[in-house]
């Protein structure tokens, strides 16, 4: 069995990107009659959801419950960040800077000049304690017969999200074409295996059939099911099945979902980090900002002079809706 999951982080702030996090677990031993198997259960050795947990297991849970506040005493990405770069570890070095990590999930790299500096990581761990988190986490998956076979993610900067806004007309069809995108590619990479995906549903779409459609124009689609809380769908091309899920909360009962929201948010993270960056060089004294709206409008009225003086694009910096 093949268990993917996607998530989304950044999807109403006025700055910075829209980021979309997938991951895929290989089950090897998996009941392929029953629904996909819980890895939090699996996978207990060395994790769990309890950011303060005894045994020091690696926290896994959807990234709102995971970033700390900036009042905290420690790092507010601690617990986003070990997590990410511990499962990271398990399929390659441990990256030494934004830029490398970047090029480990696939992300472009950046054209705008805020985003034009490079952040040293780990931002918020010991490099030698992540390596004996991820030792742990490598012999539990040994143990279990379960492999991270991907991850991955998108990001939407302000500038292409604008541009598929003007050719989509609202931001919850750029969501969702990002997110047939990473099933396209889940399904050309895994065609004849059981593939299980789950997707973190926004907004209050409960039917997907027409989409699918239009995303795999030679599939034949079954609905499993379709409520307020949960779509479900198997799709059919020759021999080759998928099954697919939209749910709400989906990052609360499904590791691979909740994993995906960790790197999209950790990724969006660190480019709002570079973006504070080349603002507050400019103009030392100004706080930094997540984003979000309200703020954003108190952070974009500070910067002004920056933006005039150096004739910075406001289309590539200021998301329209």
């Amino acid at each position: 069995m093949i268990y993917a999951g996607i998530d989304e982080a950044g999807y109403g702030p006025m700055l910075g990107p829209l980021c979309i996090g997938c991951t895929a677990f290989a089950i090897d031993a998996a009941d392929h009659s029953q629904g996909v198997p819980n890895l939090w259960r699996t996978l207990s050795r060395a994790v769990c959801k309890n950011v303060r947990d005894k045994k020091h297991r690696i926290a896994i849970d959807d990234s709102k419950k995971l970033k700390g506040a900036k009042s905290a005493t420690s790092h507010p990405l601690t617990r986003l960040e070990r997590g990410v770069l511990s499962f990271l570890l398990t399929k390659s070095e441990l990256p030494t800077t934004d830029q490398e990590f970047f090029e480990r999930l696939a992300i472009a790299s950046p054209n705008e000049p805020w985003y034009d500096s490079t952040t040293l990581l780990p931002l918020a761990n010991d490099p030698n304690q992540l390596r004996v988190s991820c030792a742990r986490l490598s012999h539990t998956f040994y143990n279990a017969g379960v492999r991270c076979e991907a991850m991955k993610c998108a990001v939407i900067d302000a500038g292409e999200f604008n541009r598929q806004i003007s050719q989509m007309h609202n931001k919850a069809s750029v969501n969702i074409c990002c997110i047939m995108r990473f099933i396209n590619g889940l399904w050309k990479r895994w065609p004849s295996d059981d593939l299980r995906i789950v997707v973190d549903r926004q907004g209050g779409r409960t039917r997907y059939l027409e989409i699918l459609q239009l995303s795999f124009e030679d599939a034949q689609i079954r609905i499993l099911g379709e409520s307020p809380s949960e779509s479900r769908y198997q799709l059919c091309c020759g021999r080759n099945t998928m099954k697919l899920s939209f749910l709400r909360e989906a990052e609360s009962q499904h590791l691979p979902v909740a994993l995906a929201s960790m790197i999209a948010k950790y990724v969006r993270e660190l480019r709002m980090l570079r973006l504070n960056r080349f603002f507050q060089e400019q103009m030392p004294a100004l706080a930094p900002t997540a984003g979000y709206v309200k703020d954003a409008r108190r952070y974009l009225a500070q910067i002004e002079p920056v933006i005039d003086r150096l004739g910075l694009k406001r289309s590539e910096l200021i998301r329209t809706v």
